[in-house]
């Protein structure tokens, strides 16, 4: 890759740069600097224009199905404006609605899945995301229960949970992204 002319000029270390970058003397080529991001220790030959930046925190895409009982903090949904059914009860419906998408998953691939996991939401669960199919929507760490986010960021791209129980109630997860 050429080094941009500016690089060749052998500027001092003490050349302004934008918050979060620092120049160094290329070991290699003496003379020619090059920039590095105090944040992510990239580099680059280019100059920067705009202060250091941090990656993006991890985030992730889910579809979920969620099955609430008369024990979850909220027993209400759109389906039912008073949920008396039990914890186990609720599983029962939930085993299985997962059963069916891990077939459909292994017999016909994740694209299949996942449009089988969104009309199952859409109809059978009590989060008000069933409108979407279960979709939430990108997500980050400290952003959902812990429970969930942790099943969540376990999943490999594709990849369908087990049941997971949090205060809402008992989900599956199907990670998008």
């Amino acid at each position: 890759r050429a080094v941009p002319k500016h690089a060749q000029l052998g500027m001092a270390s003490s050349e302004s740069v934008p918050e979060g970058w620092s120049v160094r003397e290329s070991r290699s080529r003496p003379g020619v600097v090059y920039y590095v991001n105090s944040l992510t220790n990239e580099t680059q030959w280019e100059k920067p224009t705009a202060p250091a930046t941090a990656p993006p925190a991890e985030s992730a895409v889910v579809l979920h199905l969620l099955k609430k009982s008369r024990a979850s903090r909220r027993p209400a949904s759109w389906r039912n404006p008073n949920i008396t059914c039990t914890e186990e009860e609720a599983l029962a419906e939930l085993i299985p609605l997962r059963e069916r998408v891990a077939a459909e998953l292994e017999s016909s691939g994740p694209e299949a899945a996942e449009r089988l996991f969104r009309q199952l939401a859409e109809v059978e669960s009590d989060c008000s995301s069933a409108r979407r199919g279960g979709e939430l929507g990108p997500f980050g760490a400290g952003e959902m229960q812990r429970p969930f986010e942790e099943a969540s960021f376990a999943l490999a791209v594709g990849q369908l949970s087990d049941v997971v129980r949090t205060d809402s109630g008992q989900h599956i997860i199907l990670r998008l992204q």
